[in-house]
């Protein structure tokens, strides 16, 4: 008996969208929001406290990295401040310590890290938009949309049959065109799961920090 072959809905196509295959080129954030101050060192270290150091535990403002900072001596810190972490003169970091996982967060950092991604999200609304219009399929039964927590097949094809006829313009077009809710809570709900690493697929962060166990 020969199977007749179904009409694939969209190709097979692997890549991801052009924004974030550009955006992964990059290897490191430029700038970090502060989600916890600690001017005595972390609450964990064993050192005593005369020989520990400020610490910040900050997110990046491009791939939500979550990273550790030495702050320079006498700086004063907010949280939710923007901060530059990239290359050239820093007025506030002395050092990047390293990347951290989610599960290394301090209770208080883990309060901020919501707030802080819909903020960045907000404020980047263009790139966000982009990717609603960009999207393609991981595989014949699977499209990035679908990675999206509350978007199934047909607010997946809403979207793809909305984006041919005039792209995306902002988050209030793409909800009105769509009767998507809450775009920016939607990807806040995904950051979150890409950074507990809840799925194997990523959007919007990079790969976790290799373990050094």
């Amino acid at each position: 008996m020969v199977r007749e072959r179904r009409k694939r809905p969209y190709q097979n196509n692997r890549r991801e969208s052009p924004k974030l295959s550009e955006q992964s080129k990059k290897k490191y954030e430029e700038f970090a929001y502060v989600l916890h101050y600690m001017p005595k060192g972390h609450p964990d270290d064993k050192k005593p406290l005369y020989a520990r150091q400020p610490l910040l535990q900050v997110v990046g403002a491009t791939f939500f990295t979550l990273l550790e900072i030495i702050p320079k001596k006498n700086v004063q810190v907010g949280i939710r401040e923007k901060i530059f972490i990239g290359k050239g003169p820093r007025s506030v970091v002395d050092h990047v310590k390293g990347r951290i996982t989610y599960d290394d967060l301090t209770a208080s950092a883990k309060f901020e890290l919501s707030e802080v991604i819909r903020e960045i999200i907000k404020t980047n609304q263009d790139r966000y938009v982009q990717f609603f219009n960009e999207a393609r399929p991981l595989t014949t039964r699977m499209h990035q949309l679908e990675l999206l927590p509350g978007i199934g097949k047909k607010i997946m094809w809403d979207i793809i049959n909305e984006r041919k006829k005039q792209p995306f313009k902002d988050f209030k077009d793409l909800s009105e065109r769509v009767r998507i809710p809450d775009p920016i809570t939607i990807i806040e709900k995904r950051v979150i799961t890409e950074l507990q690493n809840g799925d194997k697929y990523r959007i919007f962060t990079r790969p976790p920090p290799q373990s050094s166990k």
